[in-house]
């Protein structure tokens, strides 16, 4: 079985050192250095803006310093790494305070794309149109209010929008469209969310429960050659062999974990699979700063990458 190696775990510690932001630094300590949750949340308190709400390049695609629902969720992934949950901290207060002034929000929940985008270095799916705004909110809103189920009052009226949110949500995975892999990562955690507060009694997760696995197994992608550019990978989904839907996808994990391995970049981290393609040429600059933080990443870079071979023992 393959390992990656102390000294190849060493040369990325050292990167990430010289490239990271304080932000991906933070939680690379927290991972890998028994780093205090408290240096994650002061490097992460310094997106949040005056209305709770978070902005400010925290999403490395997109540089609006306003606040957005995405770039909002964001903080809440990396909250949620870091085991948080103190409802009382001003960061989570901030953000409840956001998600209640009922910004950027529709009828059918937050939007993926607001209209301050277009002013700023962005990816060309950042693009503000009143069709794209929607596209991709599915995830968002999901994400959204499993936050708030967690952290809201619940007398509040924001956790009964939470509530009406969250049945809607229900009712349209039962809906025979396709799925982006963002919108099947939100279910994920909705469904995770219901069962383990307890929620089973106000909403019925049963058709969900039994059906999602179906849509991950079909959403993974299964040709490694695809892997090189912007593709679900088994990791998007199974982060650990307790996940849900190991089983099946043993051997599919195991390919990902090898090409991980073959893949690093010499004395480095891994580069990334996506461009910002029609918008290159107008931030190039951006684009090679967003691209640089884009290697630490929690998710999508190193520590991500990281956590995912230290969860199937693939760390000399």
């Amino acid at each position: 079985m393959k390992k990656l190696s102390k000294q190849a775990f060493e040369e990325m510690r050292l990167w990430v050192y010289r490239n990271a932001r304080q932000i991906e630094l933070a939680l690379w300590q927290y991972e890998f250095e028994n780093g205090s949750t408290e240096a994650v949340l002061s490097a992460l308190s310094h997106y949040q803006n005056d209305d709770g709400g978070f902005g400010n390049a925290l999403e490395a695609d997109c540089w609006n310093p306003s606040s957005s629902p995405y770039t909002t969720l964001s903080a809440i992934g990396k909250l949620s790494a870091v085991g948080f949950t103190d409802a009382s901290h001003p960061i989570a207060r901030g953000i409840l305070r956001y998600l209640g002034s009922g910004a950027h929000c529709v009828e059918s929940g937050w939007l993926f794309s607001i209209p301050s985008n277009n002013g700023y270095p962005h990816a060309p799916w950042w693009n503000y149109d009143t069709s794209a705004a929607e596209v991709g909110h599915t995830g968002v809103t999901a994400g959204l209010v499993c936050f708030v189920l967690r952290f809201a009052e619940k007398g509040s009226a924001l956790y009964a929008k939470a509530l009406a949110l969250a049945e809607n949500l229900l009712a349209k995975f039962k809906e025979p469209d396709n799925k982006d892999d963002m919108g099947l990562d939100g279910y994920c955690k909705l469904l995770e969310t219901v069962n383990q507060l307890g929620l089973t009694d106000r909403l019925d997760v049963t058709y969900l429960a039994a059906n999602i696995k179906k849509h991950v197994d079909g959403a993974i992608v299964r040709d490694v050659v695809q892997w090189s550019d912007y593709s679900v990978r088994p990791s998007g989904f199974i982060k650990s062999p307790d996940s849900p839907f190991y089983k099946g996808n043993e051997d599919i994990v195991e390919t990902e974990l090898d090409y991980l391995i073959d893949t690093r970049q010499e004395k480095g981290v891994w580069g990334i699979t996506w461009q910002w393609w029609d918008n290159y040429e107008k931030y190039p600059k951006a684009f090679a700063i967003a691209e640089n933080w884009w290697k630490s990443d929690l998710d999508m870079g190193a520590i991500g990458k990281l956590k995912f071979l230290r969860a199937f023992s693939r760390l000399e």
